[in-house]
């Protein structure tokens, strides 16, 4: 009898097959179907139905303001753009660069580019193209980096609109201002008077003279002084040089040099009895005029004269120069203003500006007004490129004694013991003063500060500095002129400024005459020779001589034989109209026939015989 085997309940593949069962088992009793899941039908009966496909989503806050933001960006895309993405494409909300304004342009321009027309190496004309592209960009820069000048020009601001702004004295400024701004009001008592004045470049240092020798530097802003000293001399004129550390002193006799401790550097005895004196920082050229009308340039980079040579006016009445183009304007007795340069013995234009002698003249910083003062009380403001007639005409109380621009075009006008300021009296005409500041001393020149709010006034007392606001740039170029500068940073500038010096033959009513071609013609080159000691002139017939248009053989021969042929006609022409007569002479003139009594008619030839 066969028992059947018992399972060993302790056999390990046994209890895997019946554990893995068991799981199986367990987890399809606790299998939950999720929210995000379907209630997906049974693979056997899978069948094409139309219910409704349900989502069991849980709604949360989160989930509604995301779909609420989505749905605004997606009309707002829509409202701005369009449906397609080619209309996307078209549309852009910032398409470039924003456009420049043509007057910012204007101002920062260096006149008109290159057309290239008659450039024939089409490299060099390439070349030519590139360089233009650089000038325009470097413009454009210019123009666009207006926006990060920050400072404001000053203004003066009233409560009241009837009110004027010439009652509004430095006293009520004073009260008006901050206190670092205050402290630029201030006025120095002095016993050598009359003094003259003049601010450097930079706007930092002052220098006074006066004409019983008093001469003097310091730091008008710290108070700080540099030198003082008294040359027993007296002083007519004074100058800064291309630094703050080298000045000029038009004594007596003799021009002399000194550097910001008072220690004489030179003495210049080529230039004698010198009236007024103008320095051209780019040209390193310190031009004066002594009494007796000579002008004269020197050179102080080389210590030599560039140029001299006499106005043949006498003594000088007032003497400025132009910044734009470096030339001298030069005042004398009999109203008439003469224009110079250094290479040129002869002045280079001359302006007929007042009947009675001129008083003063200033130029702006642009160069492109002048303004004369007079004897007779007038003051008028010349377009110095044009020089056609005066743009204004004024007539003031008392004849000015001194005049100055700022470098906002203000126009500083200075009486016996009153100065007044006219603000835009060149383009328009005014009818009174922006400022008046008057005092119980007489003036003797001013200088308005660079960069600046202020005019520095020299009396017969002393010195006085005075506000006048919106008169002064706000913003400076440090590369150019620099109000903070080191002691390192004026060296390096002074070495750029020796590397970029401009030649004193550049001098000229139009700077722009460097680019263009100057061929001298055969009759110049002659007549310099002629002025040479050593070369002997050779005579030259100049009068033109009529030469045959052909330069080869056979065009030479086809214009002989032409002028042959059109002899031939005319001697035909002039033949046939000499036959022509004398065929009219042979033929009888048909007389008028009366039949019988033609026996009656008188006959001349008879008669004459």
């Amino acid at each position: 009898m066969k028992v059947p085997r018992q399972k060993n309940q302790n056999n390990p593949a046994h209890k895997n097959v019946k554990s893995e069962q068991e799981n199986t088992n367990e987890s399809q009793k606790k299998k939950v179907k999720r929210y995000f899941e379907l209630d997906k039908p049974d693979s056997k009966t899978d069948t094409k139905t139309d219910e409704v496909k349900v989502y069991n989503v849980k709604v949360t806050p989160r989930i509604l303001w995301n779909q609420k933001q989505k749905d605004q960006k997606r009309q707002f895309l829509k409202n701005e753009y369009g449906n397609t993405f080619s209309q996307r494409k078209q549309k852009k909300k910032y398409p470039g660069k924003a456009p420049i304004d043509p007057k910012r342009l204007e101002k920062h321009s260096r006149g008109e580019g290159l057309q290239g027309i008659g450039v024939r190496n089409p490299i060099h004309k390439l070349k030519l193209q590139k360089k233009e592209k650089l000038y325009q960009k470097a413009l454009e820069q210019a123009a666009r980096s207006e926006i990060l000048l920050t400072e404001d020009q000053g203004y003066v601001e009233l409560e009241d609109e009837d009110s004027n702004t010439r009652a509004i004295n430095q006293q009520i400024i004073a009260r008006n201002i901050d206190i670092a701004a205050a402290t630029k009001i201030f006025e120095l008592n002095l016993d050598f008077g009359p003094y003259r004045a003049k601010y450097s470049r930079n706007g930092r240092y002052l220098l006074l003279g006066s004409k019983k020798g008093h001469l003097a530097s310091f730091d008008w802003v710290t108070k700080k002084l540099n030198f003082e000293i008294n040359v027993m001399e007296s002083i007519h004129d004074i100058s800064w040089l291309h630094i703050e550390t080298m000045v000029a002193a038009a004594q007596k006799d003799w021009l002399y040099i000194y550097d910001n401790t008072g220690t004489e550097l030179h003495c210049v005895k080529t230039i004698s009895k010198v009236l007024k004196m103008e320095f051209l920082p780019y040209h390193f050229l310190l031009a004066s005029v002594n009494e007796y009308g000579f002008l004269s340039w020197l050179d102080i980079s080389i210590g030599e004269i560039a140029g001299e040579c006499n106005s043949r006016a006498g003594r000088p009445k007032a003497m400025t120069h132009n910044p734009y183009n470096a030339t001298l304007c030069l005042g004398d007795s009999k109203g008439v203003v003469s224009l110079w340069a250094p290479t040129v013995k002869e002045p280079l234009a001359k302006i007929l500006c007042h009947k009675t002698p001129v008083s003063a003249i200033s130029v702006d910083n642009r160069g492109l007004y002048m303004a004369t003062s007079g004897v007779d009380r007038s003051i008028k403001i010349w377009d110095i490129r044009n020089l056609d007639g005066p743009l204004q005409h004024y007539k003031v109380w008392s004849p000015p004694v001194d005049l100055d621009f700022s470098q906002k075009d203000m126009l500083a006008v200075g009486f016996n013991e009153t100065v007044e300021i006219y603000s835009n009296c060149c383009t328009q005409t005014v009818s009174k003063p922006y400022l008046r500041h008057k005092m119980a001393k007489t003036v003797n020149n001013f200088k308005f500060c660079p960069f600046e709010d202020v005019l520095g006034i020299g009396t017969d007392r002393g010195f006085t500095s005075i506000i006048v606001p919106g008169s002064g740039e706000p913003n400076f170029d440090a590369l150019e002129s620099n109000p903070f500068q080191t002691k390192k940073q004026r060296k390096e500038a002074e070495v750029k400024a020796l590397l970029e010096k401009i030649p004193a033959e550049l001098i000229t009513l139009n700077p722009f005459e460097v680019t263009e071609v100057d061929v001298p013609t055969m009759k110049d080159i002659i007549d310099s020779k002629k002025k040479l000691l050593h070369v002997k002139p050779k005579k030259v017939d100049m009068t033109p001589r009529r030469k045959n248009k052909g330069q080869t053989h056979i065009a030479r021969k086809k214009i002989i034989k032409d002028a042959a042929r059109r002899d031939h006609i005319e001697k035909l022409k002039a033949a046939s109209a000499l036959y022509e007569k004398d065929e009219q002479k042979e033929k009888p003139v048909r007389k008028q026939s009366f039949g019988v009594l033609d026996r009656f008619v008188s006959n001349p030839t008879k008669s004459k015989k």
